[in-house]
């Protein structure tokens, strides 16, 4: 009692005591508001105010924080969006190079074989005319000793044999002319194959560094959409879904074909390095759709945050009061705009017991959320809506303490953590 005297007694210099009068119509009564109870009251309010302004600052520093990684993250994946687009013009351009490369080299060894062809007639031919020449020769030199023989003879014989000398000589011109034509010939066909050879040794050294060049872009496509797809696969996982399932599953709802059939790449046949490139090649198609079915799927999950103003989470998903608590909570004053987590179509909207103001959304594979405590709803059963949609506004209804969002998951009927869906998307994007 003195020390709360002496309290009184030193706070009443700034707070002194108060009486509030409760009047009734048939007396009056009233309590009396020393300085320490006032100075208590105060205090409280205080701590009240400064805990708000502090919890306030903290949710507006989450907020700024967790804008600033999304726009980070955005523009990480537009970078490498365009980083992967220009890998593929330039493989595209390379691959082309290859095939120009390819078509005049096939183009140099067709030429080289026809002059190796020429080559071998020419050569064919000068034996020829070699072996008739010494034939020529033989019989030349057989008709002049026959002619020496045959002198002193008769005239009518000495002339015969001038004039089968005059014919022979005639032949012997005519084979030495056609001789020195096709040793022309053969020279020439000569430094022709000799220049083709070259052509074709340095269209192999521009093949090779083509070759090298597109296969090191093809690697490093290969390497880009193997991290793309990892954290793809890692967070399907994270969700309790399978990936083998989700593609199939993409691939069957997008299994469209057709437009006219254009090869993607060139003949190889006999060229192993081509051949791996092409390999290679089909590898990253196949990878690339595989990633694009992520993408096709990720759109359809409901992987957003349903508030996007500031907010603090009241609630955890698990155990809670001793029975399971199959979503999770977020406060925020009433009228919050709600927003669709994921592409769907609304199978419920209206009172539901306990959830108070619903909505459910049914996604692809399975995937069903739930909006609950809404104080208004704005759509309608049977409306479809998109990521981002506003579909309602938070609020107090049904078994609620308080404004706040039950944000529900589940996946073929069982509940999800949804902050698994929240933070796989956070890791990804």
């Amino acid at each position: 009692m003195r020390i709360t005297q002496g309290l009184n007694s030193v706070l009443g210099r700034w707070l002194p005591e108060q009486r509030l009068f409760l009047k009734s119509d048939n007396s009056t009564r009233f309590a009396r508001l020393s300085p320490l109870t006032q100075f208590a009251a105060l205090g409280g309010v205080a701590a009240v105010f400064g805990w708000g302004l502090i919890a306030t600052s903290i949710l507006a520093m989450d907020a700024v924080g967790a804008q600033g990684q999304r726009l980070q993250a955005r523009e990480a994946s537009d970078a490498f969006e365009e980083r992967l687009a220009d890998l593929s013009t330039e493989r595209d351009s390379r691959a082309a190079e290859a095939m120009a490369a390819q078509e005049r080299f096939n183009t140099a060894l067709d030429q080289v074989s026809r002059m190796q062809s020429q080559l071998l007639e020419s050569e064919a031919r000068r034996h020829e005319l070699e072996t008739g020449l010494g034939a020529v020769q033989a019989n030349l030199q057989t008709a002049i000793k026959e002619r020496d023989l045959a002198q002193g003879k008769e005239t009518g014989k000495n002339k015969l044999t001038a004039a089968q000398s005059t014919e022979l000589q005639t032949a012997l011109d005519i084979v030495s002319d056609e001789l020195k034509s096709t040793t022309a010939d053969r020279d020439t066909a000569r430094v022709k194959a000799d220049e083709a050879e070259r052509q074709v040794a340095a269209m192999t050294i521009e093949r090779d560094q083509i070759v090298s060049r597109n296969d090191e872009i093809l690697t490093q496509l290969e390497d880009a959409v193997t991290i793309s797809v990892k954290p793809l696969d890692e967070m399907f996982r994270n969700v309790g879904m399978n990936p083998d399932d989700v593609l199939k599953t993409i691939r069957r709802g997008y299994a469209g074909e057709g437009g006219p059939l254009n090869p993607v790449s060139y003949s190889s046949s006999g060229d192993a390095e081509i051949s791996q490139g092409e390999a290679k090649a089909k590898e990253i198609m196949i990878t690339l759709d595989k990633m694009n079915s992520y993408r096709i799927a990720v759109e359809k999950m409901p992987l957003a945050m349903p508030v996007k103003s500031a907010f603090r989470y009241t609630s955890p998903f698990g155990r809670r009061w001793g029975r399971a608590h199959e979503g999770i909570d977020m406060a925020a004053p009433v009228g919050t705009p709600i927003y669709a987590t994921g592409e769907g179509v609304v199978i419920h909207a209206g009172r539901a017991g306990a959830y108070g103001n619903l909505i459910k959304i049914q996604h692809e594979m399975g995937v069903e959320t739930r909006y609950g405590h809404l104080s208004k709803i704005k759509v309608k059963v049977g409306q479809k809506v998109s990521r981002g949609s506003l579909i309602g506004a938070m609020g107090n209804t049904g078994r609620s303490t308080g404004p706040h969002l039950h944000y529900e998951v589940r996946m073929n009927g069982r509940a999800m953590n949804p902050m698994t869906f929240i933070k796989a998307a956070q890791n990804v994007f």
